[in-house]
């Protein structure tokens, strides 16, 4: 099959919430015609004063002219209802659902029937398999997974993950037109999480034990991982930003798409909030009170008991990084770009690694193995082989 995108190629996004409205917006900046559609009214609804509000603040900031945002805006096609026939004449659709492997199955056979035999189907899940995905479709070389990030026009990082059965000539195809786009670009593996969601997780998960334990509360580990770590956000206040609910379902995901490994093991106190309907600023309560008069727990500050924090978190997700590199998960240069640009951390961890030392890091690992006897501290192979020949980690 002859994959190609150009200006003139329309492009079609199925789901319209905060991601697939976000995806349309990149995509119509970009200069194409899009195809916006969901099955629920109020979405569409949603979506639109979204975009409106959006461009006009452009407008407002001068990032672009009246004229340049009622084009961008008059580019996208709101589709209401569950019929796809709207996207018949798109050359890629990305689909922006429910993260539910069945929904995203279903959907992947129905735009199948829909489309031209070369047009690209394209999911942007956050964990699940590509592979499984692309199992529902006859021509199963078309699907390849983009996944974006929250909020899609401002966030610059996109993994594009080809599986097993993804032609080998569209990556390239796709990787050029999201460069065009404007987005940084990194390929991942189809493996649980693919690269920011993998690797991050024991910023939350190592916080979490750390908080479960009495260790520190929720304000002193966010106070550690800023002003200590150089993190833009603690993991405490990003879990309330992202939304509970969504991080827990990121975490479940990928602990038991990796046949529930310890070092991905999610936290009771988290799943709690999720029941209680605490999922963080959008319902007003979260790790932290939200609401009208509540005021923010102060942080101990002590600067002995902030490192120490910060050293453990640091040494578990420079380890996940590493391993990542030793599973062949991404290049080492693509996890550092994905885990600044994608996540804003404030450094590379296989150049943090390199910084600290390998042998540090695998000192502070091998105490945690001690301490604790837990598998979830296990250290990864490539990680005792740098430190065994001297080498760096980055490289």
């Amino acid at each position: 099959m002859m994959w190609a995108f150009d200006a003139t190629s329309v492009i079609g996004v199925v789901g319209a919430g905060a991601m697939g409205a976000g995806i349309a917006q990149v995509a119509a900046r970009a200069g194409h015609h899009v195809v916006l559609a969901d099955a629920m009214p109020a979405s569409i609804a949603r979506a639109r004063a979204g975009h409106i509000k959006a461009l006009a603040r452009d407008v407002e900031k001068e990032k672009r002219t009246r004229e340049d945002a009622d084009a961008v805006l008059a580019r996208i096609h709101y589709a209401e209802g569950a019929d796809h026939s709207a996207f018949a004449g798109c050359a890629l659709v990305i689909e922006a659902v429910v993260e539910d492997l069945a929904v995203k199955r279903a959907l992947f056979a129905q735009l199948e029937r829909v489309v031209a035999p070369s047009a690209v189907l394209a999911s942007n899940t956050s964990s699940l398999s590509i592979a499984a995905i692309a199992g529902a479709c006859t021509h199963s070389g078309r699907v390849i997974g983009i996944h974006f990030f929250n909020p899609a026009p401002i966030m610059p990082l996109v993994e594009i993950v080809p599986s097993l059965t993804t032609d080998v000539s569209l990556v390239d195809h796709v990787q050029q037109l999201l460069d065009s786009w404007g987005k940084t670009t990194v390929r991942a593996a189809d493996t649980p999480g693919f690269i920011v969601n993998r690797i991050a997780r024991p910023f939350y998960g190592e916080s979490l034990r750390l908080h479960e334990e009495g260790a520190a509360d929720c304000a002193t580990i966010d106070w550690a991982m800023r002003e200590i770590g150089g993190f833009r956000m603690g993991p405490f206040e990003l879990m309330d930003f992202i939304g509970n609910d969504v991080n827990y379902a990121v975490t479940c995901s990928v602990f038991e798409a990796m046949s529930y490994d310890p070092r991905y093991k999610p936290a009771i106190m988290q799943r709690r909030l999720v029941e209680a309907g605490w999922l963080g600023r959008k319902t007003g309560r979260g790790y932290y009170d939200y609401r009208d008069g509540a005021e923010m727990p102060a942080p101990n500050t002590d600067r002995a008991l902030g490192e120490r924090i910060v050293a453990r978190v640091l040494a578990m997700l420079i380890n996940e990084a590493v391993d990542a590199v030793h599973l062949r998960i991404a290049s080492a240069q693509d996890i550092e770009l994905a885990m600044t640009r994608g996540v804003n951390y404030p450094r590379g961890l296989l150049a943090w690694g390199d910084q600290i030392g390998a042998p540090q890091v695998l000192a502070e690992l091998e105490a945690l193995h001690a301490e604790y006897g837990e598998d979830r501290y296990r250290a990864s192979v490539r990680l005792r082989r740098a430190v065994a020949g001297g080498t760096i980690l980055l490289g």
